[in-house]
């Protein structure tokens, strides 16, 4: 096979790829070398705005195949069939740090999921903790202002972190999960992932369920400390991408099982607190897990930057039997996820290989038109409006989900108050399940922070959190940070 011409953008073949075309040898350059002047410009638009949260990622594709029968609560297509296997896109990330921070670093991991379905892709976009600091949308820039490298000293600040969290006793919960051992993953293949949200199921009678989705790794959860942590991230900055991708080159294919937890819609309003409160578990004792499925990741990317960087997930690419629920922060997402990604990647991303809709046959059908890199073949005599007297597409008047009731008057609200709504319980409780060993580092990792917080009333309302989680988590902690402080 003969070897290829090098050429530029427009075709045309390239003479000389090593030397600038010049005014006589060692004379200025000339403006009319385009290849030069496309090469230069191009390269200095390489770059896109990179996410503002999870900006440092990995991805690989896989499949998602059920395993068990599922139809008695959603008449979603791709749960249809034990045995039915999905195309996915998996991204993982880190959240607080930039696109070029360090993989082995104390963070939440997002877990984003693209279910290439029959009926149109379905993202569930989560995390590897089930719970999150906030549970209304109103505080996250804030928050993640406060968790972000500050604007004078660029870096991130103790002072910033903790003093939002003094303000936020609702974070206390994700803080003993951010703080304890499972803070630092060994691995993306290491961790289990979560939907964190409640969704809604609907079957094919119209009974409604709301869902949260538990996926567990079957490689088994392994971590780092902080020391391990530290020196792994100056070693190999990459080292979770480094892990993903070799492991699955050398054929050694990570994968995790779905399980859901259900709750009739019937039973939420009476539930002892709030079942939409993304800040508090389902217990396990009220909710059983029920096993779905089994997702294997096995194919890598061949480009990052096409496939992963410019991989959108939005927490409203909804199919028909999976819904929202009433929960505030979910509520949010809906919009500011999409609304990211059309500032990131302009209004048509959804017509990038990884966004498109692979499964749907004739791919998307909508009366969307033009923008910046529009691809889409629709022209000649197709319409772009609707309704029209042609053959264009047509709704269905089906709904995706079943409609969720409301009442009262608008205006700014507090969620509504459950018998058992609290924002230390479940972080006490989580505590207590630690052995000896994982509470002296938990109390080890927040010391370590909060001891270089300089405002006293910000210490003190910390403290005040973990003593009204548990008062043995609260003693140890405010002894550490004594400690820490007189040295």
């Amino acid at each position: 096979m003969s070897q290829r011409v090098l050429t530029t953008e427009s075709g045309a073949p390239v003479a000389d790829n090593q030397n600038s075309a010049s005014a006589g040898i060692g004379g200025p350059l000339l403006i009319q070398d385009q290849h030069l002047i496309e090469k230069l410009a191009r390269f200095n638009r390489e770059r896109i705005p990179e996410r503002v949260v999870h900006a440092r990622g990995s991805g690989a594709y896989g499949h998602f195949e059920v395993t068990d029968d599922v139809t008695g609560f959603t008449h979603a297509d791709f749960l249809n069939t034990v045995g039915k296997r999905t195309e996915v896109f998996l991204r993982f990330s880190t959240v607080a740090d930039s696109l070029g921070g360090a993989d082995a670093v104390r963070d939440p991991r997002g877990f984003a999921l693209k279910f290439y379905t029959e009926e149109g892709n379905y993202d569930l976009v989560g995390n590897n903790t089930p719970v999150f600091f906030i549970k209304d949308p109103i505080k996250f820039p804030d928050f993640i202002h406060s968790q972000k490298r500050d604007p004078f000293t660029g870096r991130q600040e103790p002072d910033n972190v903790f003093d939002f969290w003094a303000h936020s006793p609702e974070a206390t919960h994700q803080i003993t999960w951010l703080m304890g051992d499972r803070g630092i993953p060994a691995s993306y293949r290491h961790m289990d992932g979560f939907g964190s949200h409640t969704y809604q199921w609907t079957n094919a009678k119209g009974e409604s369920f709301f869902v949260k989705y538990h996926f567990k790794t079957d490689q088994g959860i392994r971590c780092l400390t902080a020391d391990e942590a530290a020196k792994l991230a100056g070693e190999d900055p990459t080292s979770h991408q480094t892990d993903l991708v070799q492991a699955i080159e050398r054929g050694v294919y990570p994968s995790w099982t779905l399980h859901v937890q259900l709750m009739p819609v019937a039973e939420a309003a009476n539930y002892r607190f709030n079942p939409f409160d993304v800040t508090k578990v389902w217990p396990h004792a009220d909710y059983p897990l029920k096993r779905v499925g089994r997702l294997v990741l096995d194919r890598n990317p061949d480009n990052v930057f096409a496939e992963v960087e410019q991989a959108a997930f939005s927490p409203n690419n909804f199919v028909p039997g999976i819904g929202p629920s009433p929960d505030k922060m979910l509520q949010g997402r809906l919009f500011a996820y999409a609304d990211a990604h059309r500032y990131r990647l302009g209004v048509n991303h959804t017509q990038l290989a990884v966004n498109a809709p692979k499964a749907v046959p004739g791919g998307a059908a909508n009366y969307g038109r033009d923008g910046l890199m529009a691809s889409n073949p629709q022209g000649r005599y197709a319409k772009n409006y609707e309704p029209n007297s042609y053959d264009g597409p047509a709704e269905t008047g089906t709904p995706l989900a079943a409609p969720l009731p409301v009442s009262g008057h608008t205006g700014t609200h507090e969620a509504p108050l459950h018998t058992k709504d609290d924002h230390f319980v479940q972080a006490g409780a989580l505590y207590r399940l630690m052995s000896e060993d994982e509470k002296q580092r938990l109390v080890a990792n927040i010391a370590g922070g909060l001891s270089q917080v300089s405002r006293n009333d910000v210490v003190e309302k910390n403290l005040a959190h973990f003593h009204a989680a548990d008062p043995d988590y609260g003693k140890r902690v405010e002894e550490a940070v004594r400690a820490l402080r007189e040295d």
